[in-house]
């Protein structure tokens, strides 16, 4: 590989290669995902499962819709993922008190307990895949990386009208 240490003159300057950057992001991404996948496949749950439980926790009485958009998928899928956990007792659904098109999801006393252990065992595992950075590097890297993240979303909808 390269050194990463290709520089560029942005708009602020010299950086770093954008590309190595997004590669190096990208693995980062991989390697989590990765961890995750293999953190709740032992409590017999996909990434999205899991997040479908922890959007539900966190909103109780969501719409099927409102928890497709949350999980960044269409509502069929949202359909298919919400189907399996409710088979398996850990959410179910009650009619709207209103609209009697729309239904509201519910987390279970099943699926609370078990979004608490695997939340718990989530947390332990980034504990433990994050020890190695100091105090200082940590906050560094947080502070950096949540720039990152305002930065890529206000100019989301500008990058992709460039590629037109």
């Amino acid at each position: 590989m390269d050194s990463l240490f290709i520089y560029f003159r942005g708009t602020r300057g010299l950086m770093a290669d954008p590309h190595k950057i997004y590669t190096v992001l990208k693995e980062i991404f991989f390697l989590l995902d990765d961890g995750d996948r293999r953190l709740f496949d032992t409590f017999n749950l996909t990434s999205t499962r899991f997040y479908a439980l922890v959007h539900l926790g966190e909103q109780p009485g969501m719409s099927l819709s409102e928890l497709s958009s949350l999980l960044l998928c269409d509502k069929s899928n949202a359909t298919r993922i919400f189907k399996g956990l409710e088979s398996e007792g850990l959410v179910f659904r009650r009619p709207h008190e209103t609209d009697g098109r729309t239904l509201r999801l519910y987390l279970s006393n099943t699926g609370a307990t078990l979004l608490r252990k695997v939340i718990a065992a989530h947390q332990e595992f980034n504990e433990k895949r994050f020890e190695d950075l100091e105090p200082r590097e940590s906050e560094e890297l947080l502070n950096d990386l949540l720039v990152l993240k305002h930065n890529l979303h206000d100019h989301l909808d500008d990058q992709v009208l460039l590629l037109k």
